[in-house]
């Protein structure tokens, strides 16, 4: 039997909706049979922790769990771009040659160039535009 790979679901998570879905996407990659580290509720990524200045408390325990990661998911909607914490958690991941799976829900593009900014889709082993999709990447990478 081969060790469960711990995946770091990296996502905005600033609204109701955007913690929900992140949870839900948690659920459904754990069925999988993946260890998750959802940032909004490993690393207490809350108000209250950003109001008591916690927020190299924060970094580091994400920044940790990134660099404990087999694989990052990164969730690519929320607007018309990238969040700019996803993007971030992304090209540290890419630059310590991690694999990257996306996922963007969001039918919106930047234009007829390609679903995300180029620096973004380049920088990712695979590109799932529904649950499905990013599903059937993750036992690729199983």
């Amino acid at each position: 039997m081969t060790a469960t790979k711990t995946i770091y679901l990296a996502a905005p998570l600033f609204s109701k909706a955007e913690q929900e879905f992140n949870r839900k996407l948690r659920d459904q990659i754990t069925e999988r049979g993946f260890s998750v580290f959802l940032p909004q509720e490993d690393s207490n990524d809350t108000t209250d922790m950003r109001h008591e200045e916690k927020q190299n408390y924060i970094f580091k325990q994400n920044l940790e769990a990134i660099d404990n990661s087999d694989i990052i998911v990164a969730v690519l909607d929320g607007g018309s771009d990238v969040d700019s914490g996803t993007a971030w958690e992304l090209g540290y991941a890419f630059a310590n040659k991690k694999t990257v799976l996306a996922l963007k829900t969001d039918f919106r593009t930047l234009g007829s160039e390609g679903i995300v900014n180029l620096m973004i889709e380049v920088s990712v082993d695979a590109l799932a535009t529904n649950i499905n999709g990013l599903m059937d990447a993750l036992e690729q990478y199983r």
